[in-house]
């Protein structure tokens, strides 16, 4: 089936439902959810994990230290927010700041509020799972992938440059210039 295939009419639609969803337990810690932001028929989506302590605070997706590098990278293409729909798989913070649980993952599935991208950019191996889960991110990203007539690529997730800054915010620099190839 089409992750994308979905009867909502509006990402506000959407979004309120998200921000009263009760469907998992993640919903009991939260301050705010986090529906995601962007265009709905932005021709890329950015889907990550999970909300950071600031994104429960803000309700907006990636707006940390992890939001900023994501921003100097894709400033970089150039691409800008406004030209995607940023997400994450879970719409609630995880406590502790732990993995999503699968049943917690499936709660969200029916929540991607972009009607049909051509590519997915997934930054973390529970987003990439959720769109292919055959692969590894520790194998495949930078990687340029087919799923259901789409592209799929996977990197890393920022927080990841941000804390082995060497090795991982080298390979995110190098692997987010890619996209010009399939844009």
């Amino acid at each position: 089936p089409n992750a994308f295939t979905n009867h909502w009419n509006s990402i506000d639609e959407i979004a309120t439902i998200i921000r009263s969803c009760t469907s998992c337990i993640l919903h009991a810690e939260r301050k705010h959810a986090v529906p995601g932001k962007g265009s709905a028929n932005a021709r890329i989506l950015i889907i990550g994990e999970g909300p950071g302590s600031n994104e429960n605070q803000q309700g907006l997706p990636f707006v940390g230290s992890s939001g900023k590098l994501l921003d100097e990278l894709f400033a970089q293409i150039p691409l800008a927010r406004e030209d995607v729909f940023i997400t994450n798989v879970v719409k609630c913070r995880p406590p502790a700041n732990r993995d999503p649980l699968p049943d917690e993952v499936k709660a969200c599935h029916p929540y991607l509020a972009i009607k049909d991208p051509t590519v997915v950019v997934t930054l973390d191996r529970n987003s990439f799972a959720r769109f292919y889960p055959e692969g590894k991110n520790s194998k495949d990203h930078g990687k340029i992938l087919q799923w259901q007539g789409r592209v799929i690529y996977p990197l890393y997730h920022p927080a990841a440059g941000l804390r082995n800054p060497a090795l991982i915010k080298r390979s995110l620099r190098e692997h987010v210039l890619r996209p010009r190839e399939f844009l």
